[in-house]
């Protein structure tokens, strides 16, 4: 379902945009004036797009993605000094939870920068597909900053424990092509690809059962959060029922 063009235009104020085509929902960060990091105005749009998403049947699939030449610098730097803040002490990591919460599959399209916030905000998305020449990091060490967004947890789940540490302790940057090799993201491509690339795996996604979907996401983390027998007889009760369109599906031969 398309939105009305005020979600598509890149030359609004806002500083999260929506836009939606074939089940596919678009969440740009704009703020391509300042890499897009994120100040609590802007998590306050992003939740509100999340929150609206949740309940919207019609999307599939989310697409987070940034506008200009980065994806995001991470957390604005500038707004801590000047004492902007959130609705609520601990919104943009709630903000973040909502996001990796969400029932339908969502992607994280890197391009340029990707640093700490913006880490800690792609770590919520089920999938990462990255330009090569993307650069991601975790700099908390380098501006003498703790996690309070997810990263302690969320990135050793992803690369595991040594190397989260490893990434963690020094600061280091990874190159796309990097973050593919160690599994942080599920793959790179030449810039000039990427957004062709998401647009495919997007539609694969979107094409399938949302019903399923959603029901695996569900169990997949389920499995992370109970011990490997208990997730295997939990799978077997079918905790979350069928998909409504199962038998559809299969008198259509699973098209």
């Amino acid at each position: 379902m398309n939105r009305p063009s005020r979600y598509c235009s890149n030359m609004s104020d806002d500083l999260v945009l929506r836009s939606d085509a074939d089940g596919v929902a678009t969440l740009t960060l704009n703020r391509p004036d300042k890499l897009n990091a994120m100040n609590p105005a802007a998590f306050v749009e992003l939740r509100n797009h999340i929150d609206a998403i949740a309940t919207d049947e019609s999307v599939r699939v989310v697409v987070l993605t940034g506008a200009g030449r980065s994806f995001c610098a991470g957390n604005d730097l500038g707004s801590i000094a000047a004492g902007e803040k959130a609705p609520s002490p601990h919104f943009q990591a709630e903000t973040i939870d909502a996001l990796e919460a969400l029932p339908q599959a969502t992607i994280a399209q890197v391009h340029g920068y990707c640093f700490t916030g913006a880490l800690e905000l792609i770590l919520g998305c089920d999938l990462i597909i990255c330009a090569d020449d993307a650069q991601i990091g975790d700099t908390h060490g380098q501006w003498g900053l703790v996690p309070v967004w997810g990263m302690s947890v969320r990135l050793p789940e992803r690369i595991g424990v040594s190397k989260a540490r490893e990434l963690s302790f020094t600061a280091r940057r990874v190159s796309g092509v990097e973050a593919a090799a160690m599994g942080l993201a599920v793959r790179s491509v030449p810039l000039a690809e990427l957004a062709g690339s998401v647009a495919e795996t997007a539609g694969q996604i979107a094409g399938n059962s949302s019903g399923t979907v959603s029901m695996m996401k569900r169990l997949i983390t389920d499995s992370q959060n109970m011990p490997r027998t208990e997730a295997l007889q939990r799978e077997r009760s079918q905790p979350y029922g069928r998909p409504d369109d199962m038998a559809e599906r299969m008198r259509a031969g699973g098209r």
